[in-house]
């Protein structure tokens, strides 16, 4: 069910900019809002938190049981570039 989502204190020329962009799309400004909004929401559903990433990142290299040193990427690195 949808629900209504008031935003005050939005500065004029932030209004005036976003109204803009939604005449460009021959869109009310209501209809772009929206339209932002649900790419805005797809965007954090899509992506995992940083802490969830983390721990993910940490599980997969105790279980691959190897470690790079700093040291080692940097060696890399430099080789790369000459």
């Amino acid at each position: 069910m949808p629900v209504e989502i008031t935003v005050y204190d939005v500065p004029e020329r932030v209004r005036d900019r976003l109204a803009g962009k939604a005449a460009d799309r021959s869109q009310s400004l209501e209809e772009y809002l929206r339209a932002e909004l649900e790419q805005l929401a797809e965007r954090f559903s899509a992506k995992p938190s940083v802490g969830s990433w983390l721990a993910e990142t940490r599980r997969r290299v105790e279980a691959a049981g190897t470690r790079v040193s700093a040291a080692e990427i940097l060696d890399a690195r430099d080789a790369d570039r000459r």
